[in-house]
């Protein structure tokens, strides 16, 4: 079982500003929630209880979130609000956190690789905050559905879905073998490609699961689009050295790196989780 996942969190989340000015963006709330939050709950739940952060200059209340405060719980404790405090207890208290800074911006690569004295030489998720995923009641959260696949096929699986393809440039998009219904074995991967260019219109998002030997194939990728270290262009030697598995996730995806998306999250959150809780 995988049970150390990286949560890449040094961005400056510039779409947000102001509000990301003195805040991290993955603690904007999603209703009662950190955004952060709700990702480290999928990994916990795909049984991924070691989980890492890589930071950066500015995000010192993502450490104090997943911390005691022990001002504030004495100030409510045995009021009615002690309660409100009871999800981020449980991962607290249950959970082991860990922190790295990545001092320079180099790209989504060059932050995994920075979290690898955060994971050892093991396989490992990766979860980006920004793309907040939600199941039906009753699935599995989409890291403990690539888990589950990854203990069958034992190699690097990236999640993918369909997006309209004019929006190809804002991804990295793969091509593939179809395996099954919803499983891919990657052939060819491409950063943010022009629609022209793209290969299909199967984008990846923000939920990976990758072996360990990813270090050193990143340590030896030289710098991609926008001059930043691509994990696309890892997985790509990658897959043409052994195997990368794309796989169509079964849920749904806001991506709340952005300003629409973000709203659009807190929405369905607050009609389809919040009031039914």
């Amino acid at each position: 079982m995988i049970k150390n996942c990286l949560f890449p969190v040094a961005g400056y989340g510039t779409r947000f500003l102001p509000a990301t000015k003195a805040m991290p963006k993955e603690i904007l709330p999603v209703v009662n929630k950190p955004l952060v939050q709700y990702g480290v709950e999928e990994a916990v739940a795909a049984g991924m209880n070691n989980i890492g952060f890589v930071t950066g200059r500015g995000k010192r209340a993502i450490e104090d979130h997943f911390d005691i405060s022990y001002e504030l719980e004495h100030q409510i404790q045995g009021s009615g609000k002690e309660g409100l405090l009871a999800s981020i207890r449980h991962l607290i208290e249950n959970n082991q956190f860990s922190f790295t800074r990545q001092r320079e911006m180099k790209g989504l690569g060059h932050a995994i690789l920075t979290g690898r004295n955060l994971v050892g030489e093991n396989p490992f998720g990766v979860v980006l905050a920004d793309d907040l995923c939600v199941v039906e009641p009753g699935e599995d959260e989409v890291m403990a559905q690539m888990a589950k696949l990854y203990n069958q096929f034992r190699c690097s699986i990236v999640a993918i879905q369909e997006v309209p393809p004019e929006e190809t440039n804002k991804y990295g998009v793969i091509a593939g073998e179809c395996m099954k219904e919803g499983l891919y074995r990657i052939t060819d991967m491409v950063e943010k490609p022009d629609p022209k260019d793209a290969p299909s219109n199967l984008a990846i998002i923000g939920r990976y699961i990758l072996t360990p030997d990813i270090f050193e194939i990143i340590e030896n990728t030289p710098a991609g689009k926008n001059g930043e270290v691509q994990i696309t262009d890892a997985l790509m030697t990658q897959a043409k050295n052994g195997c990368v598995l794309a796989y169509k996730f079964k849920g749904k995806r806001f991506d709340c790196g952005s300003i629409d998306g973000f709203v659009e999250a807190t929405n369905y959150v607050y009609e389809n989780i919040y009031k039914k809780s």
